[in-house]
């Protein structure tokens, strides 16, 4: 469970507007104090990462990951988070609209940790990000930030 001593960064690596903004509304009224950041494609992510890796307290405690974006997608973000010493350890959620087995075997071969079809139908994706919030910010024990 998070400590509620200060807030759940969360890392939304998301090329819809909509879906960004979508996210940001049902996180705004969640139970758990969340700050969310946005990068819109992969290399925005890694970026985003690497400004903050002298940094582990400024690292995010998750990260919700795409897969189809443009410049970078989603595997090859998460085969470089995997594969690096200090990120391997940020759960990530692949949270895409694939429902190819190929992504779904792609993404959990590459050590991710949930892949969630996103719903088409507003309220279902509002009550999916939600079920994100729930379970991963309420009731998982996540990794500390200042973790080696």
């Amino acid at each position: 469970m998070a400590d509620p001593a200060r807030p759940i960064r969360v890392l939304l690596v998301e090329d819809s507007p909509s879906d960004v903004a979508l996210t940001e509304v049902v996180f705004g009224q969640a139970k758990t104090d969340i700050q969310l950041d946005v990068a819109n494609d992969g290399i925005e992510a890694l970026e985003y990462l690497e400004a903050r890796d002298c940094d582990m307290a400024a690292m995010p405690d998750l990260i919700l990951l795409d897969l189809n974006m443009p410049r970078m997608g989603g595997h090859e973000v998460l085969e470089r988070l995997k594969a690096h010493d200090h990120w391997r350890r940020i759960p990530v959620i692949v949270l895409t609209t694939s429902k190819a087995e190929a992504d779904i075997l792609g993404v959990y071969d590459r050590h991710a940790n949930s892949y969630i079809a996103k719903p088409v139908d507003l309220p279902e994706f509002i009550d999916v990000v939600s079920r994100i919030e729930d379970y991963w910010l309420s009731v998982v024990q996540l990794p500390t930030r200042t973790g080696s």
